[in-house]
């Protein structure tokens, strides 16, 4: 009984703390607000008509402008994570109960069960585990006992820890989405060249979502490759503070357009896949063209958009398309592109609609000697060819 009361004051401690915490990201979201709004004034003009004058104050509207945005995203991200905290709800406790039994047996104890609502259908479970002994537990298994006990296909979110220790640590379940993927990836480096100017980066963000980036470098070795690589790194590191993909392509765009080489403009090529809705969506600043490879029939995906830090703001309208189980998406690097010369769309077109390898990384292989034997066996620039294949979840 003195246990149950201890639980109940500790849960009672925990609303209040997240309603205090709410409540402080609300005050930080609505600070952030109001100092987008005073960016958004309109900025004083200059007296003087002269060119010179007439740039200058052009180039402070847009950088107010840009940190207006800036502003709205922190506010957007705040808002947000409040909202997270207000969807949490308590699990029943007939069900909370008969958990809580079920993984004792196991050697592990779980305090403090509840859902977060994650759209119509989806649910993820939000506890706090430990083990009752000094042994350590993958979390993945944790996530199988689950599945068994909820009649639901748990695992566990990307954003937890990997093992259940002694030491108590917060988890997140969520449902198995509908669609699996599995990437394959071939380079080759111009030739002359120790390291190659193209970089790609692979990540497993939560909600569903899997994303690929290519950035290539302008010219090639190991410069190209430095540039290319702050690209993405800049990247990561934005989606994974939560900053949505226009405004993180803003933040990097300004950050090259502020350097001011007018040769360093390195592209950036992204692809977001929606495991959930079966779908994706790509954004490009000077990517080469992206492939949709669905049985005998392929599409040739591109904006022709500019690379990064050309003009003070970036066109990014994603293009969106629908996907079904056997897809194919196929990203490369302009090395890979020019290689097959004349006519290179229809003719990467037609050769990947011949493939009948399933395995991403034979098809990211072929695809990449294809392009080195169109160049009559030289590889004048540096190459990427990135293969994303889709598959329906076996439920």
């Amino acid at each position: 009984m003195r246990e149950g009361s201890i639980w109940k004051e500790k849960d009672l401690q925990s609303a209040q703390i997240s309603d205090f915490c709410r409540g402080r990201l609300l005050s930080y979201a609505d600070t952030f607000d109001e100092l987008a709004k005073n960016y958004g004034e309109e900025s004083p003009a200059f007296s003087r008509e002269d060119r010179q004058s007439v740039l200058a104050e052009k180039r402070i509207r847009e950088n107010r402008q840009i940190m207006k945005e800036h502003m709205q995203e922190m506010a957007r991200i705040m808002t947000e994570v409040a909202g997270e905290m207000i969807r949490c709800r308590p699990m029943e406790e007939r069900k909370k109960r008969k958990i809580v039994n079920a993984m004792r047996q196991e050697g592990i104890r779980v305090e403090g069960l509840g859902y977060l609502e994650e759209g119509e259908d989806r649910t993820e479970i939000v506890l706090t585990m430990s083990t009752l002994r000094q042994e350590k537990i993958p979390a993945e298994e944790v996530a199988d006992m689950f599945s068994v006990l909820l009649d639901r296909r748990l695992k566990v979110s990307v954003a937890s820890p990997y093992l259940v220790e002694r030491e108590p640590h917060c988890f997140v379940l969520e449902e198995e989405p509908e669609f699996v993927v599995l990437t394959g990836f071939s380079r080759a480096t111009k030739e002359g060249e120790a390291v190659s100017g193209d970089n790609y980066a692979v990540m497993e963000a939560e909600k569903g979502c899997f994303t690929v980036l290519l950035s290539d470098g302008t010219g090639s070795g190991e410069e190209a490759g430095k540039d290319s690589g702050q690209v993405l790194d800049l990247m990561e590191k934005l989606i994974g503070a939560g900053y949505g993909r226009e405004t993180a392509m803003e933040v990097v765009n300004t950050t090259w357009f502020s350097i001011g080489e007018d040769k360093k403009h390195p592209t950036l090529d992204i692809c977001d896949v929606d495991l959930y809705g079966g779908s994706c969506e790509l954004r490009k600043a000077g990517g080469a063209v992206t492939f949709l490879k669905r049985e005998g029939q392929v599409e040739a995906l591109g904006s022709g958009s500019l690379p990064l830090g050309i003009f003070q703001r970036t066109d990014t309208t994603p293009i969106r398309r629908s996907l079904k189980d056997g897809d194919y998406l196929v990203m490369v690097s302009d090395g890979v592109v020019d290689a097959f010369g004349e006519e290179n769309y229809e003719r990467m077109k037609l050769f990947l609609s011949c493939l009948k390898e399933q395995n991403p990384g034979e098809i990211a292989e072929k695809l990449l000697r294809a392009a080195i034997c169109a160049g009559e066996g030289r590889i004048q620039d540096d190459m990427t060819v990135g293969v994303i294949g889709i598959w329906q979840a076996n439920i």
